[in-house]
């Protein structure tokens, strides 16, 4: 019976400091190894979401052209002196919408429309590295 009792003891004292140390350094390890992995998959679902975003602005334009006829939709697209403008001609025709284009597309990503709405051409969308060809 007086093993039992200093078994029941020895289980309830804790853990020893090594112990502790090494539970300590196997988690700082694990963070070590995951905070650049969440890291580079927060860029690359703003990279994502970006040419989504690009690619919305393609199909808004597609259907801005069905729903003004050629030759209104180019008269008007001419007359949008800058992007935020024709960003708002665009604007009823995304199922997302924000205020304005900055306020639409990620931080650092810009989006440059063409010149002409009837080339159905992409838009160019620059990330802060550099151009993305979607």
């Amino acid at each position: 019976m007086h093993t039992s009792a200093s078994k029941k003891q020895s289980f309830l004292r804790g853990f020893s400091l090594v112990e502790m140390m090494a539970c300590v350094s196997i988690i700082g390890i694990i963070a070590f190894m995951a905070i650049p992995s969440v890291t580079r998959m927060r860029g690359d679902s703003e990279r994502n979401l970006a040419i989504a975003r690009a690619e919305s602005l393609n199909l808004a334009q597609a259907s801005y052209i069905q729903v003004r006829g050629r030759t209104q939709a180019a008269l008007d697209w001419a007359a949008a002196s800058s992007s935020d403008a024709k960003y708002t001609l665009l604007r009823p025709y995304l199922s997302f919408a924000e205020t304005s284009l900055t306020l639409y597309m990620p931080s650092g990503y810009t989006v440059t429309f063409p010149a002409s709405i009837t080339t159905m051409t992409k838009v160019s969308l620059t990330s802060p590295t550099g151009a993305i060809y979607y």
